[in-house]
């Protein structure tokens, strides 16, 4: 193995990732400010296939920011504001009758974009939370027995506000643990939000020009998928995971699908370094966002600050492999 990269996908390398997803942060900071450590975790999760959830007061640009990516890589964007009376069929699609053929023809839902915004997703019922398990897990939607690809890439990115508790039903853990990361926005620097104020009197969402397209995001997320990844780095994720789960202040730990994503979402870290393999470190500057709003506290105390505690636990209690170059 050599510190220059050999995963490549037609003449694509792990190189070119680094330079377009560049291109693509700058588009988005230009939209979102001082935002830039959310700003990587959504490309990462973009770029492996994965979801984000983000918990978070109202107007810090959540879904401003799943704009400004949909624009930057020229894809489509659906926003859709989860209620208690929406239906799954709302989010899906629906039959129509054709009187002009004599027969139902399918109309698709707001699902079918490149990026999805499902905002506030802790106000709508269980039933319709579930309707987003077999997209997010998919790709795909079936309806009326039928089966329908979704666009690719394809990404959720879903909302809720932790202060607004009132009518809310809690999303269960089989529906967190397909989300690939958990992120706080937060309120901006002073900085930040004083260059927002000189800047965006006017919408700069109007104004974004796209870095790429979705048709090169779909072929770098090949590369990234050729990224190497030795036997000591998986057996060290399966042991971090084994922590987690035997741990007495955690009442579940992380899945296998949690091992899966994080080694995906180490796949694209290493190639953000021009690296055509993983190392330990991708998989410990991960482990936390990708984990933490997975695991089941037993206890009382705050389930993120606890889970977080594990995880550094689990980090300076595991063997770290040693990977030759």
């Amino acid at each position: 193995m050599t510190d220059t990269s050999i995963a490549t996908v037609g003449h694509l390398t792990v190189a070119d990732v680094r330079r377009e997803v560049d291109e693509v942060s700058a588009v988005i900071s230009s939209v979102i400010e001082g935002k830039k450590e959310a700003i990587e975790i959504a490309l990462i999760a973009l770029l492996c296939g994965g979801h984000v959830l983000i918990e978070d007061v109202p107007g810090v640009g959540k879904t401003k920011l799943a704009r400004a990516l949909a624009g930057a890589i020229e894809g489509s964007f659906h926003r859709i504001q989860f209620t208690p009376d929406l239906l799954p069929s709302d989010l899906t699609g629906v039959s129509i009758y054709d009187q002009q053929h004599g027969e139902f023809s399918f109309k698709p839902g707001p699902i079918f974009s490149h990026i999805v915004v499902g905002d506030e997703i802790n106000r709508a019922s269980p039933k319709t939370q579930s309707a987003l398990l077999e997209a997010m897990e998919e790709q795909q939607v079936t309806h009326d027995g039928r089966t329908y690809d979704l666009p690719n890439p394809f990404m959720v990115i879903a909302t809720a506000n932790p202060i607004e508790m009132e009518g809310t039903f809690p999303l269960p853990e089989a529906q967190r643990d397909r989300f690939m990361a958990q992120i706080e926005m937060g309120y901006p620097s002073p900085e930040s939000e004083m260059a927002m104020l000189d800047t965006h009197a006017r919408d700069p969402l109007r104004d974004i020009a796209p870095a790429t397209t979705v048709t090169r995001i779909a072929e770098l997320a090949d590369v990234v998928r050729g990224v190497y990844v030795a036997e000591g780095i998986r057996r060290y994720v399966v042991e971090l995971a084994n922590f987690t789960r035997k741990h007495p202040a955690i009442r579940l730990g992380a899945s296998p699908r949690a091992s899966l994503q994080l080694l995906r979402a180490a796949k694209v870290t290493a190639a953000l370094a021009e690296r055509d393999f993983v190392i330990p470190d991708d998989v410990q500057n991960l482990v936390r966002v990708v984990w933490s709003h997975r695991l089941l506290m037993s206890g009382s105390t705050s389930r993120e600050q606890s889970a977080e505690a594990v995880l550094d636990s689990a980090l300076r209690t595991v063997a770290i492999p040693r990977v030759a170059p």
